[in-house]
């Protein structure tokens, strides 16, 4: 066969091995993430509406997750403010959940930047810290470990 029809097959034959090289390829390791697929449906449900299927927010209402928020984890107060802020302390599922959707969201939107020494959000540390949300100082708070942040890069 030659032609046209020759050069199709061939493209769909290179289809189809990036698919199974892709279904074939081990996903990197998620450290307290059960459940990856619960994770990404809890992601879908309860924060893509505002932070967006990317995770680049919305510069004017919501802050962007993609390539910032582990950077909150370098800093004094980042760590308990990821899961104080109504959004999240809020949310209508539990604190393993919850934990669990905190790591997914962390490891999946800004790998690049989570601490080398990293400790997986637990059920435990999210029941602790969603019983004391941020409400009305989440602006002031968010400013002061973004400066936090911005100080910290400059240091490096």
């Amino acid at each position: 066969m030659s032609g046209p029809a020759a050069l199709l097959l061939s493209a769909l034959g290179l289809c189809a091995l990036a698919v199974v090289g892709q279904a074939g390829a081990a996903p990197a390791a998620m450290p307290g993430v059960a459940n990856p697929e619960q994770a990404r449906i809890d992601y879908i449900l309860k924060c893509q509406g505002c932070h967006q299927p990317d995770g680049s927010g919305d510069i004017a209402h919501t802050p962007p997750l993609k390539g910032e928020v582990a950077r909150f984890l370098h800093v004094p107060g980042g760590r308990e403010f990821l899961a104080r802020v109504p959004g999240v302390a809020s949310v209508d599922l539990s604190d393993a959940r919850l934990a669990q959707l905190l790591n997914w969201t962390v490891l999946r939107f800004d790998r690049a930047h989570v601490p080398a020494d990293f400790a997986p959000y637990s059920a435990a540390e999210i029941a602790q810290l969603r019983r004391r949300p941020i409400r009305l100082e989440r602006q002031a708070t968010r400013a002061s470990l973004v400066t936090a942040i911005g100080d910290r890069a400059q240091g490096d």
